[in-house]
């Protein structure tokens, strides 16, 4: 007991050097990204939408700001609908899932198709009228308006220097992460598992 309750100790020490703060509302094993903090990441991205959106390359409703928060919460797992929700308005899930696809966001369920993929882009590359394409794939309009998105989306180029800009600002997220985690519990070990509840026992 005196050995637990001396790396409860420890942890509390380490946890307020770090934050400056003695009261702990997680578990420890979820404090991460102290080196460069998730706010900082999103401002970053944010930066690099305004200048999308400024050059006219993308276009779309959202704001620099709520697509970074898009980019964020779809790397957390999020669904399209849990995204709109935390961008204030769960009505904006489709305009959430079109921003999605254009930044080539992609969910295994955008491929979801049913027919062959292979031919809706020959009937697309054809003089046929989007009316008669959605009849002859039995879809409506709208969906196939949705697929067609998800297939220019891919063709695409022209956002692909911005959008690896963003896989670097991730990836420095989660390098990050990875770093703090494993400092943390190099120092502690299965002292990290450790609740607020336990060591509100220390203090």
């Amino acid at each position: 007991m005196a050995e637990e309750k001396e790396k409860k100790e420890q942890l509390l020490q380490l946890f307020t050097n770090m934050t400056g703060s003695t009261t702990i509302v997680e578990p420890m094993k979820k404090i991460h990204g102290t080196l460069r903090d998730s706010d900082a990441i999103e401002r970053e991205i944010t930066l690099i939408m305004r200048e999308l959106l400024d050059r006219g390359i993308f276009k779309t409703k959202l704001s620099p700001t709520q697509l970074a928060q898009l980019i964020a919460a779809y790397h957390q797992g999020k669904n399209d609908t849990e995204i709109a929700r935390k961008l204030g308005d769960e009505k904006l899930s489709k305009t959430v899932a079109r921003a999605r696809v254009r930044l080539k966001l992609f969910r295994d369920l955008d491929f979801k198709m049913p027919f062959d993929p292979d031919r809706m882009r020959d009937l697309l590359a054809s003089e046929h009228t989007m009316k008669e394409i959605s009849e002859e794939l039995n879809i409506s309009p709208s969906t196939l308006r949705e697929y067609r998105h998800v297939f220019d989306a891919q063709a695409d180029k022209t956002m692909d220097a911005y959008l690896e800009r963003i896989m670097d600002v991730m990836e420095d997220r989660d390098l990050t992460e990875q770093m703090t985690t494993s400092a943390t519990r190099d120092a502690f070990g299965d002292s990290i598992d450790i609740t607020e509840a336990e060591l509100i026992d220390v203090t």
